[in-house]
C-alpha cells in the first residue's frame, strides 16, 4: 500500500467496533516457539536449500517483497520443485503470498504451496474481508487447513488489529513498521518513537486474541546492537519473537526471546518461597526486597514455562 493517504476503495469496508471481549480460548497458538522467523527469497534456490540449517524456529519462504513481479512465476515453480525437501528439515515452514489485492495472490494459494507448511503468511492485512477471501481461495486450493501469519503493517490494519487477529483463521501476527511507516507518510528512526503506538498495538491485540506476535524487523543486519536491543523491547512489550532478513540474526533472537539463566533461577528461587509461604496462608511475601503476591508468581511460572518450552 503506497502513499500516507488511505485507498478510498478499502476506507468503506473498514471493521467496526470490536467486541466487549474476544475467547482467546477459541484460539490454537502454535505448539512450537516462534521466537526468530527467517525469511529467503524464493527466487533464491540456494538460500531456500540452506534454510534448515540457520537455526531458525521457523523459515518463510517469500514470494511477495523479495520476489519481483517478473519473476512471481519463477518463485512458485521453485517453491514447489525445492520446499517439499525442505520440510522436515526445518522446525516450521511457510509460504508469503502476495497481498491480497495484488494481482498474483490467487495464483500463490493455487500454484505456491505445497504439503507439509506450518501456515501461509499473508502481507498487508486490512479488513476482515480480505482474511474471508484467504480463507475461500484455500478451501478451493489442496490446502484448505492451513491457517493464516497475519501482516499488520498498515494504519488501517494497525487499528483494526484487535478485530482482525480474532478472525478465525489466524494462527499468529508480524507488525511490519516499514510498511507501516510508508503508509502514515512517516519517518523511520533509529530510536522508533514512531512505531512505538502500532507495535504496542499489534501485541496487545495478539494477546486479546490468543495468537503469537512477531516483532518488526530490522533492515541493517550488520547492526547486531539495535537488533538485540529491539529483540529485549519486544519480549517486554509481549512479543513471542522477531522477524529475521539475515541468519546472523537468528541466533539473536532466539537468545532475546528465552529467559537468562539469571531469570531462571530468580523464578525459581522465587516460587520456593512463595509456595511454602502460601502453604501456610500467607498471600503476599517480602523475598529479596520485594513484595511479592500472586501476579509476580504467575510472571516467575510464566518465565520457567518459557525455559522449559525448549527443552
Amino acid at each position: 500500500m503506497s502513499g500516507p493517504h488511505l485507498k478510498p476503495e478499502t476506507a468503506h469496508r473498514r471493521v467496526g467496533s470490536p467486541p466487549d471481549q474476544i475467547d482467546a480460548t477459541l484460539k490454537t497458538r502454535p505448539a512450537k516457539p516462534l521466537r526468530s522467523l527467517l525469511f529467503a527469497p524464493a527466487v533464491r534456490v540456494d538460500f531456500m536449500a540452506r534454510l534448515p540449517d540457520r537455526g531458525a524456529d521457523a523459515v518463510v519462504v517469500d514470494l511477495e517483497d523479495a520476489t519481483p513481479p517478473s519473476a512471481k512465476e519463477e518463485a512458485r515453480t521453485n517453491v514447489r520443485s525445492i520446499l517439499p525437501s525442505i520440510i522436515g528439515g526445518a522446525p516450521q515452514v511457510f509460504i508469503r503470498v502476495n497481498a491480497v489485492d495484488s494481482p498474483w495472490f490467487v495464483a500463490d494459494i493455487a500454484k505456491g504451496l505445497v504439503d507439509g507448511l506450518s501456515g501461509i503468511v499473508v502481507p498487508k492485512i486490512e479488513t476482515t474481508f480480505q482474511l474471508d477471501q484467504v480463507q475461500d481461495e484455500l478451501q478451493k486450493s489442496e490446502h484448505p487447513d492451513l491457517r493464516v501469519l497475519s501482516g499488520i503493517e498498515t494504519a488501517l490494519g494497525v487499528a483494526d488489529a484487535r478485530v482482525l487477529l480474532a478472525h478465525p483463521i489466524v494462527m499468529a501476527a508480524y507488525f511490519g513498521a516499514e510498511d507501516f511507516i510508508e503508509d502514515m507518510g512517516g519517518v523511520r528512526t533509529r530510536g522508533g518513537e514512531e512505531v512505538a503506538y502500532a507495535r504496542s498495538q499489534v501485541a496487545l491485540a495478539a494477546r486479546l486474541a490468543g495468537v503469537a506476535s512477531m516483532d518488526q524487523v530490522v533492515t541493517d543486519f550488520s547492526d547486531d546492537v539495535r537488533f538485540r536491543e529491539e529483540s529485549i523491547v519486544a519480549r517486554a512489550m509481549g512479543y513471542d519473537g522477531k522477524l529475521c532478513i539475515h541468519p546472523c540474526q537468528v541466533a539473536i533472537a532466539n537468545g532475546a526471546f528465552m529467559p537468562s539463566a539469571e531469570e531462571i533461577a530468580y523464578a525459581q528461587r522465587l516460587l520456593a518461597a512463595f509456595d511454602q509461604a502460601s502453604a501456610s496462608g500467607v498471600a503476599a511475601i517480602d523475598f529479596e526486597g520485594q513484595m511479592v503476591d500472586e501476579p509476580l508468581a504467575a510472571r516467575a511460572r510464566r518465565t520457567l514455562a518459557r525455559a522449559n518450552s525448549r527443552t
